[in-house]
């Protein structure tokens, strides 16, 4: 890695957590119900909503009751997102007159936005319109992100509270978590984003002239308006040109806002962060990194002042971070070596031998290698499928790093909630082992781990292997699914097992070398994102509840600290092993063999 690599990750890392330090002291004053500033400002507005939706805002739920409330909840946002696509060709905000979207594309996308995944088979600026753009997509983006990070409240609860069968009330902490923090926040960045050139309109696509004229074909037509077909059955190709340029327009700085903040990820344009309308300068795309792990990272100062140790909330937080570390290395390390072959052809090659300007390939000049690659791990690292450069024109390394990093369960800062919780129960993975080690029965915050709470976790931690794995080998053993693939042998299993990866992480960021706009892939990813998504969420609730009804125990000589670089290193070593022991034959038949056959260029 080099110096301005490793300066770049260095200034990442100190702007994070200068600000996540401060956020998570005031996410836990909001969570743990304090009087702050904005509470007083909102109050009215909250006790209206709670008024007029008939919820008590006193009344805690059980587990059941939070899970039951949480998913009818993401349900009915299913039902709602799919209608608005569905209808919008009748519905107002529509200056371009988009048609409906199609009924699997609107399913699929659907499920996608309220699962948090964000995974787009469609172009947002050729078939979304305003009103969908604003009033589904958008709200979900909050919604989405409220429900993980409340799952995650639910969790530590269930370590903080002792005897106890009530782990909160769902509908207040989704509230609460939108009004004082999401909505705030997306406002000040969406305004940033706004002065760095980032477009905010309601207008209807602009015509303008281009400096130069573009040349292009498209089929000859008859005098009666039939193509013209040549001796072989081929339509006649013409050639035309234009000087006229069409420039999408739309809301645009208050979808990246909560997209990047709610670690969502869907683009308002198909190029994603990679449209200069979407992510215009440096100093945004470096803002749109910090704004993907800002949530996750404050959210573990959180955890650390809940349950009274903020040590607890530095153990977990410099887990992720190294692994994030490491992996940004090998990501940039394997970009800026670029690709082999170059060097026979003597072609762009300095001294070393390697590619003098690394792998550019797929990527934004005005961002180059070190921002992409800082960008690629940030967005799978997190629950975030934003991207400012195109995945399927990574180096077989630098494609498995992404693929990895999700496979790991969205765990290195992951998405806002999701990545805790996820963390959280390797951790309790990480206890039992170690008490299997020494024959003491684990224990984890002062709550001993059992038989249920084991059982949870085991459920919890083989939901997405077994759906990426299991779709992944139907869809390589289907002529539906081998359809998509634009790039044959290993890239392409490559573009099958990311996309799946992708879906059950709920990450939403794809190799895009893959057809996915079809009836099969649209099933199969919504599936994958929605049971990747709640058949996790049920689990974690459940020991959730099962936490808190237990006693605390008291710290001993033979507990284990779980603050120290000892249970650091366990925890990453049991996130590595996990992920490892479940993927690594399906890595070894994608990425893996194609760097093989890179260094041995063929």
């Amino acid at each position: 890695m080099t110096t301005p690599a490793m300066l770049q990750l260095g200034l990442f890392l100190a702007v994070l957590i200068a600000l996540a330090w401060p956020l998570g002291a005031y996410m836990t004053r909001i969570m743990q119900g304090d009087n702050v500033g904005p509470v007083r400002f909102f109050a009215p507005l909250e006790r209206g909503f709670y008024r007029l939706a008939g919820i008590k805002q006193d009344e805690e739920m059980g587990w059941r009751g939070y899970t039951v409330a949480l998913i009818l909840f993401n349900v009915l946002g299913v039902f709602a997102v799919y209608a608005l696509q569905r209808l919008q060709g009748a519905l107002p905000f529509n200056p371009q007159a988009m048609a409906a979207v199609s009924p699997d594309s609107s399913f699929n996308t659907a499920i996608s936005f309220v699962a948090n995944t964000n995974w787009q088979g469609y172009g947002g600026e050729t078939t979304m319109s305003y009103l969908t753009q604003m009033l589904g997509l958008t709200v979900q983006n909050f919604l989405s992100a409220a429900t993980g990070a409340a799952v995650v409240i639910a969790l530590i609860r269930g370590f903080v509270r002792h005897n106890s069968s009530k782990i909160g009330n769902f509908w207040v902490d989704v509230t609460r978590l939108t009004l004082y923090i999401l909505l705030p926040l997306a406002v000040a960045f969406a305004l940033v984003f706004t002065q760095q050139g980032v477009i905010q309109n309601l207008s209807a696509y602009k015509d303008v002239h281009t400096l130069e004229a573009t040349k292009y074909q498209q089929p000859k037509i008859d005098a009666k308006g039939n193509p013209v077909t040549g001796k072989d059955g081929k339509p006649v190709m013409e050639d035309k040109f234009t000087q006229t340029q069409t420039l999408p327009m739309g809301p645009v700085a208050s979808q990246e806002a909560i997209k990047m903040l709610g670690t969502n990820g869907g683009g308002f344009f198909n190029a994603n962060s990679a449209h200069p309308f979407e992510n215009p300068t440096p100093l945004a795309n470096f803002l749109q990194d910090i704004a993907i792990f800002l949530i996750p990272a404050a959210l573990c100062f959180l955890f650390g002042r809940m349950v009274g140790d903020r040590r607890q909330g530095w153990a977990i937080l410099a887990a992720m971070t190294i692994m994030f570390a490491t992996a940004y290395a090998v990501e940039v390390s394997a970009e800026q070596a670029g690709v082999p072959q170059y060097n026979a052809l003597h072609i762009d090659q300095k001294a070393s031998g390697l590619q003098a300007g690394g792998n550019m390939e797929g990527k934004e000049a005005r961002f180059g290698i070190i921002d992409t690659s800082l960008f690629v791990t940030v967005t799978t690292s997190a629950s975030c499928g934003a991207v400012n450069a195109m995945h399927d024109s990574l180096t077989p390394i630098g494609g498995l790093v992404p693929m990895f990093l999700m496979q790991l369960g969205e765990v290195v800062f992951g998405g806002v909630g999701s990545g805790l919780y996820g963390m959280l129960i390797f951790a309790i993975l990480a206890v039992f082992i170690a008490g299997l080690m020494v024959g003491r029965t684990p224990e984890y915050l002062g709550k001993k781990i059992e038989t249920y709470e084991m059982k949870m976790t085991a459920i919890t931690i083989l939901v997405t292997p077994t759906l990426v794995l299991a779709l992944t080998a139907i869809a390589v053993s289907m002529a539906a699914g081998k359809a998509g693939i634009a790039n044959p042998g290993a890239h392409g299993f490559s573009e099958i097992l990311y996309a799946f990866t992708s879906a059950a992480n709920n990450n939403g960021s794809a190799f895009a070398g893959l057809s996915a706009n079809t009836p099969f892939y649209n099933i199969a990813t919504g599936i994958a994102m929605f049971f990747g998504r709640f058949f996790m969420i049920v689990p974690i609730l459940a020991i959730a509840g099962s936490l808190a009804a237990k006693k605390r125990l008291a710290v001993t000589s033979g507990t284990l600290p779980t603050h120290g670089p000892l249970f650091v290193t366990l925890l990453i070593g049991t996130v590595l092993l996990v992920g490892a022991l479940n993927y690594v034959p399906a890595l070894a038949l994608g990425p893996v063999v194609e760097h093989l056959q890179m260094l041995a260029a063929r």
